[in-house]
């Protein structure tokens, strides 16, 4: 399988007045799985700083298309992939489905840009995190909806 799929947990404080997933949670739920992916393999920011050069970047693009409301708290899926890496970018597709992946709720792109940290200008991916990356580059076969 291509990417990488996390279970995301809706809490009672993401939803809305209507019991349906506010809008601007969707990024801050796909941020944190994307957070915790690469923390998880050792790329993270720690009370004593960055742990890699890789974790400074910042968002330069979102996009997002919502098919269908996710109602009350529980669990979702959300799988996140690499359409593209480039030199100093890269654009990350994501969808959010029920846990049975039957149902898609929204799915969109982000494109992050990694930063030099003394002049956060646009810098180059270490080798270790297009390393850890690749796992995540999509064919597009693999792709469907």
């Amino acid at each position: 399988m291509t990417g990488h799929t996390r279970t995301v947990t809706v809490h009672f404080d993401d939803l809305d007045a209507m019991g349906i997933v506010h809008n601007a949670r969707y990024a801050l739920m796909l941020e944190r799985a994307i957070t915790a992916f690469w923390a998880e393999r050792g790329h993270s920011i720690t009370a004593s700083g960055p742990t890699s050069t890789d974790v400074i970047n910042a968002v330069r693009e979102f996009s997002i298309t919502y098919h269908r409301p996710i109602r009350g708290t529980g669990d979702v899926n959300l799988r996140f992939w690499l359409e593209k890496l480039g030199e100093t970018s890269a654009v990350v597709g994501f969808e959010f489905t029920s846990p049975d992946g039957d149902e898609l709720y929204a799915d969109g792109r982000r494109v992050n840009v990694k930063l030099d940290p003394r002049t956060l200008r646009p810098a180059a991916w270490s080798e270790e995190a297009r390393g850890i990356a690749a796992g995540l580059l999509r064919t597009p076969e693999k792709i469907s909806h």
